[in-house]
């Protein structure tokens, strides 16, 4: 390859690193940026203290006066995090939908997958042993069937005859 070609082929990577620099930096700003909290998406987060149901649901004067206190939190520009934190000082941590993944509530979070983990090593490790057993019984000759004497043979034809009519 000639030393232009090179040249070139250098520039286009360039190039096409700036663009991509360029293209990706409002995505990089907007990123940064705090998406500005709604009462819908905090409501299906916390819960009516009183009723001990989701506030989205709740319909009880104590649900009325959570709303309007985080309706009061959002108009003074609050995050999502911050009214979140608001409201457990407020009313208590029972407040919230779902516990805090720290301490005894982390069990909440991780014995689901604990127990799906240790399923699925339990079939893991027992179906090849079925398939196994199965493979070898199919394998395996089937015993030998005794023959009937005469008389056990006159006995059953009488017996199915009983059935047949």
């Amino acid at each position: 390859m000639t030393r232009t070609g090179l040249r070139i082929g250098a520039i286009a990577v360039l190039v096409t690193l700036v663009a991509t620099l360029f293209a990706l930096a409002p995505a990089a700003a907007s990123a940064t940026v705090t998406p500005r909290a709604s009462l819908t998406d905090i409501e299906s987060d916390v819960m009516c203290t009183e009723c001990h149901e989701p506030l989205e649901v709740a319909q009880s004067l104590q649900a009325d006066s959570e709303r309007a206190y985080i309706r009061g939190l959002i108009a003074q520009g609050e995050t999502k995090s911050q009214i979140l934190d608001n409201l457990v000082a407020q009313y208590g941590p029972a407040v919230l939908g779902k516990p805090p993944a720290h301490g005894f509530n982390l069990t909440v979070y991780v014995i689901p997958v604990a127990i799906l983990a240790v399923g699925a090593a339990i079939v893991g490790f027992t179906l090849p042993r079925w398939r196994r057993r199965t493979r070898a019984s199919a394998r395996a000759p089937a015993p030998p069937v005794e023959a009937l004497d005469a008389a056990d043979a006159q006995r059953l034809d009488q017996e199915l005859s009983q059935f047949r009519g």
